[in-house]
């Protein structure tokens, strides 16, 4: 009988740990979204991964973001580039640091 209440105590204690760091609010609220949805996921678990955030970007996504990515570190390059002609361009009408006129 003493084991059965030191079993039952441990649980008790696990689940206010539960309570307290949320954790029980928190799959309640993503099971009561799977059971409010209109049309049942046909996998429940990717579901639930989804709404706790578990689940990573799909593929498609990740894949999209490497394309953006390559495509905006390419165009950054391109500016630096053309920023740097530009500055150089523009040293030869600005004053030299000493006051005198570039001729």
């Amino acid at each position: 009988m003493a084991q059965y209440r030191a079993s039952e105590s441990k649980r008790e204690q696990f689940r206010r740990y539960l309570e307290k760091s949320g954790v029980l609010d928190t799959l309640t609220s993503v099971l009561v979204a799977l059971y409010e949805e209109p049309e049942k996921p046909n996998n429940a678990l990717d579901f639930i991964k989804l709404h706790l955030g578990a689940a990573g970007p799909e593929p498609a996504d990740t894949e999209a973001l490497r394309t953006e990515l390559a495509d905006l570190q390419q165009k950054y390059n391109e500016l630096m580039e053309e920023n740097k002609e530009l500055r150089s361009k523009l040293m030869q009408y600005e004053p030299s640091p000493d006051g005198e006129a570039a001729e």
